[in-house]
């Protein structure tokens, strides 16, 4: 391996993030094996989930890493920051 990994909690967030990218990868070839418009408009509706779902893992797992390590008030402020994200991209 290129890197050492310490931490379990920085190769959960890898190897969520690599699941995530192969998925990606896999639906593009799938739109382009399908050839149909609506067919990719469906896997694309798919990774619309996948990804905030990833994300939000990946998140998870990154503060959980950090509980105990920085002040409440610190993990706070990113939480709401994670919400705020959240909610700037939300549908009107």
């Amino acid at each position: 391996m290129f890197f050492f990994l310490a931490d379990k909690h920085v190769l959960a967030m890898a190897v969520l993030r690599l699941l995530s990218s192969m998925i990606e990868l896999t639906a593009a070839v799938l739109m382009l094996k399908l050839n149909r418009v609506d067919a990719a408009l469906k896997i694309n509706a798919v990774l619309a989930l996948v990804g905030p779902t990833v994300m939000m893992t990946v998140m998870t797992l990154g503060l959980w890493g950090l509980a105990g390590k920085i002040a409440p008030a610190k993990m706070v402020t990113i939480i709401v920051g994670v919400g705020l994200i959240f909610y700037g991209v939300r549908q009107q």
